[in-house]
């Protein structure tokens, strides 16, 4: 009888190449696949980096504030983007949108005097004061957030004119 399937490796110079080969062919075929799948992702990585960024973003920041230092007034503006912008941009709650005329016009029509009631009591889903605390935002200051936010959506109000208190501080007496 023929051997036809004889061994095919014949010597210890044979056995140590097929060793060798079985343990760094596999490697050098990982190696170029790695190299292969993150070719197309390094555009990818940047995006992905950024958005992890603003994933990670602290949520807010701690203020501290010297209790003794005069009290500095806010703009309507800078109370509208720490106290309703939460809402009014996104339109959350059926609050209506920042600059939405169509969701204003019907409380515009109400005025000034009943925009400002329905902050300080609250309506609907809003809360009093809209969640502000007497401590951090004056009515003053919710007034001139009332007339910057109704303002935007084609209000024609005039800003609240400030109290004695909030214009300057008072003169020592002598």
């Amino acid at each position: 009888m023929s051997e036809e399937h004889g061994n095919l490796i014949k010597n210890t110079k044979q056995l140590s190449v097929a060793v060798i080969a079985s343990f760094f062919v596999p490697l050098i075929i990982i190696f170029l696949l790695i190299v292969y799948v993150s070719s197309g992702k390094n555009k990818q990585n940047v995006a992905s980096e950024k958005s992890t960024e603003t994933l990670i973003k602290p949520v807010g920041k701690l203020n501290f504030k010297d209790a003794s230092a005069p009290r500095e007034v806010q703009t309507g503006e800078a109370v509208y983007k720490t106290v309703c912008a939460s809402c009014h941009n996104s339109g959350a709650a059926g609050a209506p949108k920042y600059g939405d005329s169509s969701s204003w016009g019907g409380r515009l029509a109400k005025g000034y005097d009943a925009l400002y009631a329905s902050v300080m009591k609250g309506k609907g889903a809003m809360p009093a004061r809209g969640g502000a605390s007497p401590a951090d935002v004056s009515d003053y200051e919710i007034a001139r957030s009332v007339v910057y936010l109704a303002n935007s959506a084609g209000g024609k109000f005039t800003e609240p004119k400030a109290p004695a208190s909030a214009q300057a501080p008072a003169e020592p007496a002598k």
